[in-house]
């Protein structure tokens, strides 16, 4: 089974696949941007305030593929479980917005890159946080990470979810850290059980 962590910079999501990792020793935790040269192309990217969004894009992609085949995929293959942070849900909310006025319909656009070659998530916990929550807890040290880009990010998020509640469990993590692990540890434990 694939389960995905989402939500916007400052939800806690690290925090989360690390105890995820301890709670769960046999699943693969793994996340997106990886420690791959593609991920590091990526980072840079993401650190450059004049990058081309669509340039950009095309870097996720290839680390998604990357990650796919190398991470993914051979321990779904194993029968694990895999816990990734962040996946195609997180390039269809950031690119899509990174990309509003640069392609029409760019959260499809995002979707339709990906359809031909991803695996899609059997579950996706999101992870939901004010704007200026997650803005304030992740440092605002990059483009992605300034509180009016994550309105726009989340708003995405709202999107996906609206489109596939049987997929999205969303987790409020406004709380405090104990409180959204225990939640994310009961919210796993249900979708493992389906």
């Amino acid at each position: 089974m694939l389960v995905t962590l989402e939500g916007i910079d400052g939800a806690g999501k690290s925090t989360v696949l690390s105890a995820l990792g301890h709670a769960y020793p046999d699943a693969v935790t793994t996340c997106e941007p990886t420690d791959s040269w593609y991920g590091d192309a990526v980072n840079r990217s993401i650190g450059d305030d004049d990058s081309d969004p669509l340039a950009e894009l095309f870097l996720f992609v290839a680390d998604h593929a990357d990650h796919l085949s190398r991470v993914v995929r051979p321990a779904l293959d194993e029968g694990k479980l895999v816990v990734s942070d962040r996946y195609v849900d997180s390039r269809i909310a950031y690119q899509g917005e990174s990309l509003r006025g640069e392609v029409k319909r760019p959260m499809e656009y995002v979707r339709g890159v990906h359809a031909p070659f991803t695996r899609m998530p059997d579950a996706t916990l999101y992870f939901d946080v004010d704007p200026e929550t997650g803005a304030e807890r992740a440092g605002a040290t990059n483009k992605m990470e300034h509180a009016d880009f994550l309105a726009g990010v989340r708003a995405n998020y709202e999107r996906l979810v609206e489109s596939e509640p049987e997929r999205f469990v969303r987790i409020d993590a406004e709380r405090s850290p104990e409180e959204v692990l225990d939640a994310t540890e009961d919210a796993l434990e249900r979708v493992l059980a389906r």
